[in-house]
């Protein structure tokens, strides 16, 4: 199992159709000031600065900084890197435009023994870890893969209605699409929000575990693994 740090886990599922911020990962203030010259989105838009690494608990660490400008973010991407934390220094950020919205929910698919496991739930960010009990999973065969009546059933269940059941049902589609197609071992969105501008449903993050031994059929795959534990 290999670790894929946010970008590069972004940029697979906006291969396969899924709607993702704008975003830049960078090493440097300078990087992303020169960035923010170039690219409207940075100017025009308040943004959210992480730590793009292979950690956790990443904003009680003071490693997520929101709602800022672009010279904001200049100032918390100097502040971020370099930064010690146990046995990992901060190396990058991930830099993406902040997506005003008022929903949050949850979208994931993982590997079992049997084939997948499609999970969905009309609440997300840390409120699913409080109701696990609200979500609710597709299990499918090995080579089995979901039909769109079972999608909507499944949004359905997890109390989704009207429009927003059909998006939520294309949006496990398409991830259901990235995971099979990408060689994934796991993939999760917490969370997925309704954008206030189009009600168009966003990955507003990515975790990503892809098979390493599958690399060979992934030409496209021009990022590194993860390095976990502080480990080269």
């Amino acid at each position: 199992m290999a670790k894929v740090l946010e970008g590069p886990g972004m940029g697979l599922m906006k291969k396969w159709g899924i709607h993702v911020p704008h975003y830049a990962v960078v090493t440097s203030a300078e990087e992303l000031s020169k960035l923010g010259h170039v690219n409207e989105w940075m100017k025009q838009t308040k943004l959210v600065v992480k730590a793009h690494e292979a950690l956790g608990s990443r904003f009680k660490l003071g490693l997520v900084k929101v709602g800022l400008d672009l010279n904001g973010a200049v100032a918390a991407t100097k502040e971020m890197i370099g930064r010690q934390v146990g046995s990992i220094t901060i190396s990058q950020v991930i830099v993406s435009e902040m997506v005003p919205h008022k929903d949050e929910y949850y979208c994931a698919v993982k590997s079992t023994r049997e084939g997948a496991e499609i999970l969905v739930a009309n609440c997300g960010g840390i409120e699913v870890e409080s109701n696990w009990e609200r979500v609710k999973r597709l299990c499918l065969d090995v080579g089995q893969a979901p039909s769109p009546e079972q999608l909507e059933k499944l949004a359905k269940d997890a109390g989704f209605t009207g429009s927003v059941a059909k998006k939520m049902a294309d949006f496990a589609g398409k991830m259901f699409a990235c995971f099979d197609n990408e060689d994934a071992q796991y993939l999760e969105v917490n969370p997925v929000v309704t954008r206030e501008s189009d009600g168009e449903l966003i990955a507003l993050d990515a975790v990503t575990l892809l098979d390493g031994d599958a690399k060979f059929r992934h030409p496209d795959w021009n990022f590194q693994f993860a390095a976990e534990f502080g480990r080269a």
